[in-house]
């Protein structure tokens, strides 16, 4: 029997539509150790799908055409080492959004835009806080 979600996969998988497919999987490859386990160009090498892997993860990539838009996205990544990923963002050509910082809700992160305007937020959870500290936390800040 066939299973509605396949192997590999979660039952939401990001789609991110972009000017330069090729481009975008290039510094996601830099960034964040990403693998291409699948990628379909048309006659003229021009990526019409792509699938790529971060951790346990999978990020499906199109190239803009026609009816189909360029739209930026925003991600959430959990890593090992937020501080050292978004060096690596970075010298991949990302621009800061927010240097990593511990925060109240649990995790150290920062974030990123890469150059088709994605935000890739960065993230290390360092703490497991409870829904009821959570909301105690978010009170004292004042958020």
């Amino acid at each position: 029997m066939v299973q509605h979600v396949p192997d590999g996969y979660h039952t939401i998988t990001p789609y991110i539509t972009v000017d330069d497919a090729r481009k975008l999987i290039d510094f996601i490859k830099a960034a964040f150790d990403a693998a291409v386990p699948e990628l379909l160009t048309d006659d003229q090498g021009n990526i019409r799908h792509a699938e790529t892997q971060i951790g346990d993860s999978r990020i499906m990539i199109g190239q803009a055409r026609g009816e189909w838009k360029a739209r930026p996205a925003t991600l959430y990544l959990y890593l090992p080492d937020v501080d050292a990923t978004y060096q690596r963002a970075l010298a991949a050509g990302a621009t800061s959004l927010m240097e990593p910082a511990d925060q109240f809700y649990g995790d150290r992160n920062g974030g990123v835009e890469d150059a088709f305007g994605n935000w890739w937020w960065l993230a290390t959870r360092i703490e497991d806080v409870s829904s009821e500290e959570l909301q105690r936390r978010m009170a004292a800040q004042g958020k």
